[in-house]
C-alpha cells in the first residue's frame, strides 16, 4: 500500500440499509422513495415479509464485513447506509471528525446502476466536501475474486443436487430488478444531466453470472445449464426489467426440470430479498408448480469476498497516491 499517513486513511463501505424493527418500516420506505408516500397495502406487505424472517441481518453482516476488511488492511473501515442508520452522511461526517483525509469508498452492489449508485456517490461526496480525498469505486462486477466467492458457495450445492436428482441441475442466477425508466437512454432535461448511454447495470449483472458459470464449466456446467432472471420487482406499478424469476421457474418446469439452484449474484449478504424473496416466496411458488428450489449460502463473511474488497481498496489507495492534487477521485 502507498505510504500515506495510515492513521488518516480509511475505507468506506456503502450499502442499502435496512430497518431494525417493524415499526421503522414506514420511515425506511419513505427514505427509499425520497419522501413519496406508498400505498398502505404495500407498507403492510413489506411489514409482513419482514415479520416472517424476524429481522433483516444486512446491517449486522455489513458491519462484520467491514471488521474483516479492517483486519486485512490494518486500517479503519467505516460503514454507511443509503436508506437507514448509520446514514452515509453521518458516517462521512464522523470520518472527518476522526481526522480521515484520504478514503476509498466501495459500493457493496458490485454491478453499477447509474441511478442507485449515483445516490451513494452524491451522498458520500456531498459530506466529504474538500476535507476527504475520495476514490469512489462504483462498479466491480468483473472482479475475479467476486466470481470465485460465488462459485465457491455454488459448486458444492449444485453438485449435490445434481447427484441427488441424477441429472444436471439448472442454475438460475439472479440480481435485483430496477425500473425500466432508470436504465433507459435519457435526453437532457433542464438542470439535469443527460444519460446518452444505456445504463450498465443489466449487462454487468449478467456478466457476473457468466463469470461464475465459467468457473463451474470444468465441473460440467454448460451454457445450456444456467439461466438469468431479475428478482424482487417493486410494487409501485411502474414497469421493471425482467425476465422475472417466476416466469423463468415456470419455463424450467415446463421443460421437465424438477429442481433448480437459485444463486443471487447481486447481493453480498443475507437480507430480506434473499431470506424472504428466495427462501420463502420463490420456494413456495416453485413448490406449487412441482419444482424444488435450493440456494447456496450467501457470501456474508466469505474470505474470498474480503480478499476482493481488500484488492479494491489497495487499488483505490494507489490511485489516490498518484494524484498530483487533493481533489476527489471518481473511479469507474
Amino acid at each position: 500500500m502507498p505510504e500515506i499517513a495510515p492513521h488518516r486513511q480509511a475505507v468506506l463501505l456503502l450499502a442499502h440499509g435496512t430497518p431494525q424493527s417493524l415499526d421503522q418500516i414506514p420511515e425506511y420506505l419513505r427514505n427509499i422513495t425520497s419522501g413519496r408516500p406508498m400505498p398502505e397495502s404495500v407498507v403492510e406487505e413489506i411489514r409482513h415479509r419482514y415479520s416472517l424472517i424476524g429481522s433483516s441481518p444486512l446491517t449486522e453482516l455489513t458491519l462484520e464485513q467491514g471488521r474483516l476488511l479492517s483486519g486485512a488492511l490494518n486500517l479503519p473501515v467505516y460503514v454507511g447506509m443509503r436508506n437507514w442508520k448509520p446514514y452515509i452522511a453521518d458516517v462521512v461526517r464522523q470520518m472527518r471528525e476522526d481526522g480521515i483525509t484520504s478514503a476509498v469508498a466501495i459500493c457493496l452492489a458490485p454491478q453499477n446502476s447509474r441511478t442507485s449508485v449515483g445516490l451513494y456517490r452524491r451522498a458520500a461526496f456531498a459530506e466529504a466536501g474538500g476535507a476527504i480525498e475520495m476514490d469512489f469505486i462504483d462498479g466491480w462486477a468483473d472482479h475475479p475474486q467476486l466470481a470465485q466467492a460465488f462459485a465457491q458457495r455454488l459448486q458444492p450445492v449444485w453438485q449435490s443436487l445434481s447427484a441427488r436428482i441424477g441429472s444436471m441441475a439448472p442454475v438460475l442466477f439472479t440480481a435485483h430488478s430496477v425500473p425500466c425508466r432508470t436504465i433507459q437512454v435519457q435526453p437532457p432535461a433542464t438542470g439535469q444531466p443527460a444519460h446518452l448511454d444505456p445504463d450498465p447495470y443489466p449487462v454487468e449483472a449478467k456478466r457476473t453470472a457468466a463469470n461464475v458459470a465459467a468457473l463451474l464449466a470444468p465441473c460440467g456446467l454448460t451454457e445450456a445449464d444456467w439461466f438469468f432472471a431479475f428478482q424482487s420487482q417493486g410494487m409501485s406499478g411502474a414497469t421493471w426489467i425482467g425476465p422475472t424469476v417466476e416466469d423463468t421457474l415456470t419455463a424450467l418446469r415446463q421443460e421437465g426440470h424438477t429442481a433448480v439452484v437459485i444463486q443471487p449474484i447481486g447481493f453480498l449478504c443475507d437480507h430480506v430479498e434473499i431470506l424472504y424473496d428466495i427462501d420463502i416466496g420463490f420456494r413456495d411458488f416453485a413448490a406449487g408448480i412441482g419444482l424444488e428450489v435450493v440456494r447456496p449460502q450467501s457470501l456474508n463473511d466469505s474470505p474470498l469476498l474480503t480478499a476482493a474488497l481488500e484488492d479494491l481498496a489497495r487499488q483505490g489507495f494507489t490511485r489516490l497516491a498518484a494524484q498530483p492534487h487533493s481533489s476527489p477521485v471518481a473511479a469507474v
